[in-house]
């Protein structure tokens, strides 16, 4: 498209359903009009080419995490719903996701074992025969919501399972996730965050009710190390105990992060070869390709559209002047698409060569601490589906694709799919993504 041709950024808005629900024309326009853009519905710098992005990535003393430290006004929704939170449970605190380090490392290195490519090797048994489970209730009904059945239960059963929370209340746990999150999606009213609020409020009490048990009674699991972890920060230098602020802010951090962006991912997944004809055929034929069609999955439809910084004094990105104070939003979905890192960006390429180059995880300190889970469910999921489905198509073949509506995550609301069986029995072929 000419830049003659192209349209205005004045005529975008990324709040509006038809921009959000494809907004890569508007984060094309920004690449090439102003790369760092001072977006007004959001009322922040958006940066959205890849090596600015990097830039202010590297430089947290310059873009900082602590939003709350830096930016204390949150917004009438989520004040809504932390006051509730502070005055019935537990105040936030910041701990994993709003730090830089030091303060991010310190508390990084206490859930860093759990994740890492040696153990999420070990687990790939375990991940195939949740997938395989999921699979096993709707196969024989030669159709079933994708969302509804399968990417929302199985990202949630794994974290359920790490952190050492019952089966049974998996469902519960997409429901204070989805709580935790919608405040500050730009969605909500009032009256609606305070919802969310309180129901911020119950998974506190419940997670704090198991932290308490497991320091009396230590099991196998996330909320056993944590909840008898110590950390060596006071001016005497003696190991202390994690507050129960602390503690639940992490679990806060592993339970959105551990299930949300993962479902999103594996709905976009697989919307991506249902519009794309000819693509999951390819991929039964040469399943070698799978490894490859995760990657590009993630950087054709990237899950977190863009997260925030703010900026801790006067400085500049790309010679934009950027007032010290001021919100920057690192945008993710826009640098996964930028033409000067990967050739025909905007294709979906199952052979494109390193698609894994790709920010969808982030990057630095702050790189996502699950990437490597979340890339061994992609992974376990297609490996399997592929090989025991065939013939997958939408329900409807008016399937409009509709996505939730959330200002910075990206993800389906359902995908309704008919199929035909390949193969009727169980397929557990022990494939680690690693």
């Amino acid at each position: 498209m000419s830049t003659e041709n192209m349209p205005s950024l004045g005529e975008f808005n990324l709040l509006d359903d038809q921009t959000r629900e494809c907004p890569f024309p508007y984060l094309k326009a920004i690449r090439e009009q102003s790369p760092v853009y001072f977006m007004p519905e959001l009322q922040g710098y958006y940066v959205s080419r890849y090596a600015d992005l990097r830039y202010v990535k590297k430089h947290p003393e310059l873009f900082s995490n602590d939003i709350y430290k830096h930016k204390p006004d949150r917004g009438p929704t989520r004040s809504v719903a932390d006051t509730y939170r502070s005055d019935n449970g537990w105040a936030r605190t910041s701990t994993l996701q709003r730090t830089d380090p030091p303060v991010h490392t310190k508390y990084r290195q206490l859930i860093n074992h759990a994740f890492t490519v040696a153990r999420i090797r070990e687990m790939t048994g375990y991940i195939e025969t949740v997938v395989n489970d999921l699979i096993d209730g709707f196969i024989d009904q030669g159709r079933c919501d994708f969302v509804q059945e399968f990417t929302v239960p199985l990202p949630c059963i794994v974290i359920a399972d790490q952190l050492g929370v019952p089966r049974d209340r998996i469902w519960d746990l997409k429901r204070w996730s989805d709580a935790m999150l919608a405040p500050g999606g730009g969605f909500v009213d009032e009256a609606e965050a305070l919802e969310c609020g309180k129901q911020v409020v119950e998974a506190q009490h419940f997670f704090a009710s198991i932290i308490q048990e497991r320091q009396q009674q230590p099991q196998d699991d996330i909320i056993t190390d944590l909840a008898n972890a110590r950390v060596s920060d006071t001016p005497d230098g003696q190991p202390r105990a994690l507050t129960m602020f602390e503690l639940l802010d992490m679990l806060d951090q592993l339970l959105t992060g551990g299930n949300e962006t993962t479902t999103n991912a594996l709905g976009s997944a697989l919307m991506l070869l249902l519009k794309n004809p000819g693509s999951m055929e390819k991929l039964q034929a040469q399943p070698e390709l799978i490894r490859n069609f995760v990657e590009e999955a993630l950087r054709v439809e990237t899950p977190v559209i863009h997260l925030f910084r703010v900026a801790t004094q006067d400085t500049e990105i790309n010679g934009v002047a950027i007032p010290k104070g001021s919100t920057i939003l690192l945008g993710y979905a826009s640098a996964n698409r930028d033409e000067e890192v990967f050739d025909n960006a905007d294709a979906f390429d199952l052979e494109r060569e390193k698609p894994g180059a790709h920010l969808a995880f982030g990057s630095g300190p702050h790189h996502c601490p699950g990437a490597a889970l979340a890339r061994q469910e992609l992974y376990s999921t297609f490996v399997i589906l592929l090989k025991r489905l065939k013939n997958i198509r939408v329900a409807n073949p008016q399937e409009p694709f509709s996505h939730l509506p959330h200002s910075f995550l990206r993800g389906l609301g359902k995908l309704d799919i008919a199929f035909d069986v390949a193969q009727q029995a169980r397929y557990q072929p022990g494939k680690s993504v690693y």
